[in-house]
């Protein structure tokens, strides 16, 4: 029953996801292929990796990596941004163009986020919010974020 239960949710909001994606590409207003989609949305969980950090995570080559990205800079969803700890370092943001047309996700889980809170008691909210957190930070070491640096640290939005 768990088992079903959780990927009935999951499926839900790739579906949803894809649905999204895919309007977009009818309305003429995707410009990014269904990998590059898959790209901007790691750079964007990994909260302003540097290209190194990207290759790592998703298991290619440094230049693969750089080729990828620098198509995502040139289409203006990726910026590179100076490190202030080492000059000669970029860290990936994405770009508001890409917020703007393409954080489907997002929109979704905030949506179903009020859905949830309206739903259950504050007690019980709290209580699936500990056992998301215990998933997502125990049951789920396959997906290690912070193997690429301190990734979780809120980018700074000066």
């Amino acid at each position: 029953m768990l088992e079903e239960s959780f990927s009935e949710v999951y499926t839900k909001f790739k579906l949803h996801f894809y649905q999204e994606v895919f309007s977009r590409f009818q309305n003429r207003e995707a410009s990014l292929t269904a990998v590059e989609t898959f790209c901007m949305e790691i750079i964007q969980a990994l909260k302003e990796p540097t290209i190194n950090e990207f290759a790592a995570f998703v298991h290619i080559s440094s230049p693969n990596a750089a080729y990828k990205v620098n198509s995502l800079i040139q289409k203006g969803y990726v910026e590179k941004i100076r490190s202030d700890q080492d000059r000669r370092e970029y860290h990936l943001r994405p770009t508001q163009k890409y917020m703007n047309y393409y954080n489907i996700s997002s929109q979704y889980m905030r949506q179903v986020m009020k859905r949830i809170q309206n739903r259950f008691t504050p007690d019980e909210a709290r209580q699936l919010d500990r056992m998301l957190q215990v998933v997502g930070e125990e049951l789920m070491p396959e997906v290690d974020l912070k193997s690429c640096g301190d990734l979780f640290a809120e980018p700074d939005q000066t």
